[in-house]
């Protein structure tokens, strides 16, 4: 495997999940949700350089928080005003010499290890590589405002279906080759910017889609919490790790 580095953006507030605490900090199967999300890519990427980009006023909460904790080797990085701006602070503590770059959500603590390596081995390939799975729910894309489509008691909101078959749902890890996510995060941000394949994609460069996972979870709300112990509790039961997330 190349030289590769990993950026884990942890900057949110958490605010969908409730709570004083941010969710990357919760507790998840007696460890903090990060804490997993760092074991889980020292495990599948031995000797890969993980950075952890934080909001600057947790930054001293996490460095206590972790050292009671058995946390592999990070750095810490200070985030930015959006994720756009905390992974460019994040590819600036990567050394020059790293050629593939995987960014990860800090709330997605149980990706499987063979998924992860899958995706790199893709990115090393093509340049550019991003986990998806397919939707099985239906979808409506609305021709009305945000507001008027999900206001329950609104009249009738016209409305028409998609085929889902042409869409999928966007995981991470999102993996590229280094010198492609530099020269692609030079750019103005731009709120049209979703993830980091689209910052790659508005540079230029195509994005390979490889299989991901359906218990790739990003835990966002209250109920994500309980289905994430649930599918611990499934994998401790079966004796199973992280490398056999991919058969749950």
């Amino acid at each position: 495997m190349k030289s590769i580095g990993v950026l884990i953006v942890a900057g949110g507030s958490g605010r969908r999940c409730g709570g004083q605490l941010p969710k990357q900090f919760r507790l998840l199967g007696g460890q903090p949700v990060l804490a997993r999300t760092i074991n889980l890519f020292a495990e599948a990427l031995p000797g890969a350089r993980i950075v952890a980009i934080l909001p600057a006023e947790y930054a001293a909460f996490w460095r206590d928080l972790a050292a009671r904790f058995d946390v592999a080797a990070h750095t810490v990085v200070e985030g930015g005003a959006e994720r756009f701006h905390s992974v460019r602070n994040g590819l600036m503590a990567l050394p020059p010499e790293t050629e593939l770059i995987a960014v990860q959500d800090g709330v997605r603590p149980l990706a499987g290890v063979e998924m992860i390596r899958r995706v790199a081995e893709a990115a090393a390939a093509s340049g550019a590589a991003i986990p998806v799975v397919e939707p099985v729910d239906s979808f409506r894309e609305t021709d009305a405002s945000d507001s008027a489509a999900a206001d329950p008691a609104a009249a009738a909101t016209p409305s028409h279906v998609i085929d889902r078959r042409r869409l999928r749902i966007v995981q991470t890890p999102q993996i590229f080759r280094a010198d492609l996510l530099r020269t692609a995060y030079e750019a103005p941000y731009d709120a049209a910017f979703t993830d980091d394949a689209s910052v790659v994609e508005r540079a230029g460069h195509a994005v390979r889609l490889v299989a991901g996972e359906r218990t790739n979870l990003k835990l966002t709300t209250p109920e994500d919490f309980i289905v994430a112990e649930a599918l611990l509790a499934a994998r401790e039961e079966n004796g199973e790790t992280d490398a056999d997330a991919d058969r749950l």
